[in-house]
């Protein structure tokens, strides 16, 4: 094609745009052309959210600073998250009040909205879930989002006698850790099932399987949980709910552990989350600082993890985590 054929081209093109322009438009007659195919992915329907795991057990505090920047980048249209947002180990509402208005105004600096997910250093004992309920509501919860089922659990979910007797005993080995004491394997704490698993109550199981049931028609769900709770062998109100689930879609994502990992459940997909700000294991190779993007498609969702340190300006730097 001649400068002049193809200028006619592109007049003859614009010309024609009277009514809704389609999304991709050329003026080159072919057959040869220089793209592979014109199959783009628009089917309708399809959305990206992303997920930030533990901030605490020790938080760096930049890191989600930095994360938070990142995500106005990316524009993800909703953040999840799967808990340990706040240091909490205190029964002090006032405490707890500053670090959750702390929280709080670092998460609005997200442009999505961003929802909470309640970890142990959130949630263990009445005194920290009292003040969620005050300013959040629910410890658990379902949504459904463009034809996707969103249930958030709470793995904290304890008989108040339980609960109390966990937070004495997580009192005491974070007080412990503060003073470098030695044998913290003898404490209670470190002997507790609900320490690595958590816990779900009857009544929330009930609560998903009714969100379960009533949203059969969705085309997929995903299950936002702090503590990996299937690797705890007492807890049949979850495997219930993994009950609900059998034949359909779903995912699940936890954190906890500070580190990434994979794994096949009943045919599905279980994540455990690394951290965004919490401490990690330096000799754990898995334990490092990302955000995890979910991309919903018609064929499920594409997931992959970006590591913080490589999601970069305009300028190919790390952007400054302050405005």
């Amino acid at each position: 094609m001649t400068l002049r054929r193809f200028a006619a081209g592109m007049l003859a093109l614009t010309a024609c745009a009277s009514g809704p322009r389609p999304a991709f438009e050329h003026a080159l007659p072919g057959p040869a052309l220089p793209w592979t195919h014109a199959t783009f992915d628009t089917t309708g329907g399809r959305f990206t959210f992303a997920i930030v795991s533990d901030l605490n057990g020790g938080e760096r505090r930049d890191v989600f600073a930095l994360a938070v920047r990142q995500l106005a980048s990316l524009r993800p249209e909703l953040v999840m998250s799967v808990g340990d947002l706040i240091d909490g180990p205190t029964a002090n509402a006032d405490s707890l009040t500053r670090e959750w208005d702390d929280f709080d105004a670092r998460a609005r600096a997200m442009p999505a909205p961003f929802f909470r997910v309640g970890g142990n250093h959130d949630l263990t004992g009445d005194e920290l879930k009292d003040v969620w309920r005050s300013r959040y509501g629910p410890t658990y919860y379902a949504f459904v989002y463009k034809q996707a089922l969103f249930l958030v659990l709470d793995t904290e979910d304890l008989a108040p006698e339980r609960a109390r007797e966990i937070f004495v005993a997580r009192t005491k080995a974070v007080q412990a850790a503060a003073e470098n004491q030695g044998g913290q394997d003898t404490l209670s704490y470190y002997r507790m099932q609900e320490r690595a698993t958590g816990d779900i109550g009857a009544e929330q199981a009930a609560y998903m399987q009714r969100a379960i049931a009533e949203q059969a028609g969705v085309r997929w769900t995903f299950l936002f949980l702090h503590k990996p709770v299937w690797g705890n062998p007492a807890d049949d109100d979850f495997k219930a709910i993994e009950r609900a689930l059998a034949g359909r879609p779903y995912t699940v994502f936890s954190g906890h552990l500070h580190s990434l990992a994979l794994r096949e459940r009943l045919g599905r997909e279980y994540y455990t989350l690394g951290t965004t700000g919490g401490s990690q294991n330096p000799r754990d190779p898995m334990a490092f600082d990302h955000l995890t993007l979910v991309t919903m498609t018609q064929d499920g969702p594409a997931i992959t993890h970006l590591r913080l340190e490589g999601i970069l300006g305009r300028d190919g730097k790390l952007p400054p985590v302050t405005p």
